[in-house]
């Protein structure tokens, strides 16, 4: 773009939109400086033409409820869709590659489900398709793994994708909350909408691996193949327990090359005190980037908000009006990414943790120690506590060396029959 003024069609003016438009104007020297031209907000599409604004780019920006009225506009340069959803933010991003506009985009559900689509019609527009502030917000992840490490095979990579999942366990961990009491909180302090099952389910972070492997690791790996466990399920009492043993309990999103193929999902995990991303705490995310020549990367910051978020946003328009000739959407040069080939969930390896919960009565150790030792599990710690209170039973904590999820798993389905056992097994897996 030789032009001195680029001018930006926005979708959207919510919280990120807003951010945005104030990030332009209080840093628009500054911008000028680095990128040598003025950013202008030309149009923003909005649903409620009639709706107050606490922020408003400049008199000179124009507010339409009509799609066509942004996209088919020729003066404007840059699309940027902040609309979330998928359909409508599916249409506009389309309509305006098509339009040979560039686009920047925030949607991580949209370009996780449907991105193979949209990054293939980009790649056959020439047009530019840049979606930093869709993972870990202002967390500059995406450009680090499509340009930094772009030489670099990555062997892993593990991150805290969630700030109101690690907020809820961070609550739960330092103040002894209950999962129902630290969800609360998060909704009353905003880091948790109203129906939170996005993120405690673990289908946010999930998304946003997705979008990493590609990145990582120039593949496809299908949201519907992806193993995703939440943190619903988490209680304070094995977040107690953990930390006697020493550990935390996180939710963590995972990719690992194995000879070729990929090993990916997202879970809860026990993570040793002392493990970098166990220090992760409050709404913020983390990714640690383990590379074949670089070694260990860690990525840390503010994973949501108006000016994390629309900092992230920005840096793809100022990356896209400095006249690149071929705009580098995925980090690769295929019009689509080839599929995964994916390690089956159950053939992981790892350390695991069980609490089961008992009769006080002889025998229950060495019946369960038996099952485990005939499906190859070997037995690192166990611990008794006491008795829980009305006669529920008593919690028995195994902590494991290594062992398949595929045995793990066969394993606890023979222990929760046993007639002792007055509880279904509780078990995380161990990282680190």
């Amino acid at each position: 773009m030789q032009k001195k003024v680029i001018n930006l069609g926005l979708a959207g003016f919510g919280t990120v939109g807003t951010g945005l438009a104030r990030i332009i104007q209080e840093n628009s020297n500054w911008i000028r400086r680095r990128l040598g031209k003025e950013l202008k907000i030309l149009k923003i599409l909005v649903r409620d033409l009639e709706k107050k604004r606490t922020f408003l780019p400049g008199p000179e920006t124009e507010m339409t409820a009509d799609l066509e009225d942004l996209v088919h506009d020729p003066d404007v340069d840059i699309v940027v869709e902040l609309m979330g959803g998928v359909e409508t933010a599916h249409e506009v991003i389309t309509r305006a590659l098509r339009e040979k506009k560039h686009v920047v985009t925030a949607n991580k559900a949209l370009l996780a489900e449907r991105g193979n689509e949209l990054f293939s019609l980009a790649y056959e527009q020439e047009m530019g398709l840049y979606y930093e502030a869709s993972v870990a917000g202002g967390i500059p992840v995406v450009q680090t793994l499509k340009e930094s490490l772009s030489g670099d095979r990555i062997r892993s990579l593990t991150g805290i994708l969630n700030g109101t999942a690690n907020f809820i366990l961070t609550e739960m961990t330092h103040k002894g909350l209950d999962f129902a009491t630290a969800l609360q909180a998060a909704k009353d302090l905003g880091y948790a909408e109203a129906d939170p099952s996005l993120d405690i389910d673990g289908i946010d972070s999930a998304h946003k691996l997705v979008m990493l492997i590609r990145l990582a690791h120039g593949r496809d790996y299908s949201l519907n193949l992806l193993p995703v466990e939440g943190i619903a399920r988490v209680r304070a009492m094995d977040i107690s327990l953990a930390g006697e043993f020493g550990y935390k309990i996180k939710l963590i999103a995972q990719v690992r090359e194995k000879s070729g193929h990929l090993q990916a999902g997202v879970f809860p995990a026990l993570l040793p005190e002392e493990h970098i991303l166990a220090k992760v705490d409050g709404p913020f995310n983390s990714v640690l980037i383990h590379g074949n020549a670089v070694g260990q990367v860690m990525l840390y910051g503010q994973g949501a908000g108006d000016l994390p978020t629309g900092s992230a946003v920005l840096s793809d328009v100022l990356s896209l009006a400095r006249d690149n000739a071929v705009p580098n959407n995925t980090g690769f040069l295929e019009k689509i990414l080839p599929k995964a080939d994916i390690v089956k969930p159950e053939l992981a390896v790892s350390r695991h943790y069980f609490r089961f919960t008992a009769q006080d009565k002889p025998g229950v150790l060495a019946a369960v120690a038996g099952v485990m030792s005939e499906h190859d599990i070997s037995i690192a710690q166990v611990v008794q506590k006491q008795e829980l209170p009305g006669g529920a039973g008593v919690p028995i904590v195994f902590l494991t060396h290594k062992a398949q999820l595929s045995a793990v798993r066969r394993a606890l389905e023979i222990i929760d029959r046993f007639d002792f056992i007055t509880a279904s097994a509780v078990h995380y897996r161990i990282l680190g």
